[in-house]
């Protein structure tokens, strides 16, 4: 019982939705209204600017996070690794599904890159941290969220299956699930990067100006 308690916990934290009451409160508006109509912080960096698309990005990520360490509210799970694992993992999904499918918004939420992102870093750090390194790099040469996040979803999988091998049978079927689940949910974005009409982020905005000043 005390488990299913903390899976719909799980789920309430992330149907918070971040970007939602961040358009609201400083813009006055419902960002699901503009751009691509998701709830997520690649549309908030896409319509509101870097600043409140990082601060999105941030609340998102929390929520995975978040979510994921509630098993600390069972003291069985200090003892016993897989099972904490195994239900971290669970705790992150419902999460995600929370962000994805949120109550408190309608059910009409974003794509859940960054609440995974969240999960991830608080069941296997190290994996998070190449994952975000691999985003950031892809960000800052590209300036695609979409891009960026698809290619670090895929550095998952690699990381698991392969950098530091896991042993962990249900961590990398996860693994490989995100993966697929990023890619299927991206496929709008990849039509658009094909087509060389993605949008990027408005960041970096004065190293633009200077390379549009030298080309002039």
């Amino acid at each position: 019982m005390k488990e299913l308690g903390l899976i719909v916990l799980a789920y309430l934290i992330g149907s918070i939705p971040t970007a939602l009451i961040v358009s609201k409160r400083f813009f006055g508006i419902d960002i699901r209204e503009y751009g691509s109509g998701n709830m997520g912080a690649t549309n908030t960096f896409r319509v509101l600017g870097s600043r409140y698309g990082t601060v999105v990005m941030v609340g998102d990520i929390l929520k995975g996070a978040a979510a994921s360490l509630l098993f600390v509210f069972i003291p069985f799970y200090f003892s016993h690794e897989l099972a904490r694992i195994n239900f971290m993992i669970v705790l992150g999904i419902t999460a995600v599904l929370g962000h994805i499918f949120p109550v408190f918004a309608n059910f009409k939420g974003g794509k859940g890159v960054a609440t995974l992102f969240g999960m991830i870093l608080a069941v296997q750090p190290v994996v998070a941290i190449s994952c975000v390194g691999v985003f950031l790099l892809v960000l800052f040469l590209t300036r695609y969220v979409s891009l960026s996040s698809i290619l670090a979803a895929i550095m998952l999988p690699i990381c698991v299956l392969w950098i530091w091998n896991e042993d962990e049978i249900s961590y990398r079927i996860f693994a490989v699930l995100v993966a697929f689940l990023v890619l299927l949910t991206h496929q709008k974005n990849i039509g658009r990067l094909l087509r060389g009409v993605e949008s990027r982020i408005p960041i970096f905005k004065h190293r633009d100006r200077r390379k549009e000043r030298k080309k002039g």
